[in-house]
């Protein structure tokens, strides 16, 4: 008897998450595509020390705000040489919106702001992409 209370509560939650999980894609799709912002930092000094601590303060500052779908900040790969790899860049920042409502609250948030205060002095130049994306596709 236990057991199948058991099976009802775990069968009820499972039901739960992919209903929850529905209500959350009709909910992404209703405020408009997601957005990626696509940041690239070239640092007044490129050495790696000053390369890991721009990836550090990303990390702080900009990995955990609403509205995020993806967060990533790496380093320029030294292995990627190809003629076509534009490599003017040390650091890049990669975050991807579920939608333009997120990305511009992003973009007003205290952590964000005091993020540029804090590491603007070591930008050489930064360039900044932002697009639209009707959907993020992942293997699984």
């Amino acid at each position: 008897m236990v057991r199948l209370a058991l099976a009802g509560v775990v069968a009820a939650a499972l039901l739960a998450s992919q209903f929850g999980a529905a209500g959350k894609e009709d909910k992404k799709k209703a405020g408009g595509p997601m957005i990626g912002h696509m940041v690239y930092f070239k640092l007044k000094d490129a050495t790696p020390e000053a390369r890991a601590k721009l990836v550090a303060a990303c990390d702080k500052y900009l990995a955990n705000h609403d509205g995020v779908v993806l967060y990533s900040a790496g380093v320029l790969g030294e292995s990627f040489k190809r003629e076509v790899n534009d490599r003017d860049w040390d650091v890049a920042l990669h975050l991807v919106f579920a939608d333009k409502a997120a990305h511009d609250k992003y973009q007003d948030h205290p952590e964000h702001l005091k993020f540029i205060d804090e590491n603007k002095a070591t930008w050489g130049k930064v360039r900044v992409f932002d697009s639209e994306f009707a959907d993020i596709k992942t293997k699984k």
